[in-house]
This record gives structure tokens, C-alpha cells and sequence, in this order.
């Protein structure tokens, strides 16, 4: 089963996010290398949001994420939830 994690953010995130995107990119690479995330980026024209798709049998994953996420613990991003995601192809 696929778990998408969509984030919504605050009004200029990319020059906010600056001082958290290592420490972010290293729980994205950590979750993508361990086999619980498939995908994830962030979201264009405009860019206030994110798109994160996990895999596993509960969407635990996705919740470890965001308690772990520093975009999260530091005020970036406003609103999240997680979504079951049934995959038809692909």
C-alpha cells in the first residue's frame, strides 16, 4: 500500500527553508534508502506544498516522518495529512 503525505507551506518557503533543508534532506534520504519512501518533492508554480509517497502496510511511516521533519517542528509547513493511495498501474 502507497501513503501519500501532502504538506502545505508557508508564504515564502523556499527562501525560509534554507537554514532546515540539509537536516530535511537527510530524513528524505534516510525514509528513501530504508525502502518507506518511494517519492517526494516539492510542488511548482506556485511552490506551497509538498508531495511525499510512502510504502508500507500502515501509514506509520508517513507519521514518523512528519514528527521528525524540521520544515515541521519549524513552523514551515501549516497544514498536513496523509492519504491512502490505491494504485491501479504503475
Amino acid at each position: 500500500m502507497f501513503y501519500i503525505l501532502f504538506y502545505k507551506t508557508v508564504e515564502n518557503y523556499i527562501e525560509r527553508r534554507a537554514p532546515f533543508r540539509e537536516d530535511h534532506l537527510g530524513l528524505v534520504h534516510e525514509f528513501h534508502n530504508d525502502g518507506r519512501m518511494f517519492m517526494a518533492g516539492a510542488l511548482a508554480e506556485p511552490a506551497d506544498g509538498a508531495v511525499l509517497i510512502f510504502h508500507g502496510d500502515t501509514p506509520e511511516a508517513a507519521h514518523e516522518f512528519v514528527s521528525r521533519d524540521p520544515y515541521v517542528k519549524n513552523g514551515l509547513i501549516t497544514e498536513w495529512s496523509v492519504r491512502p493511495w490505491m494504485v491501479v498501474t504503475g
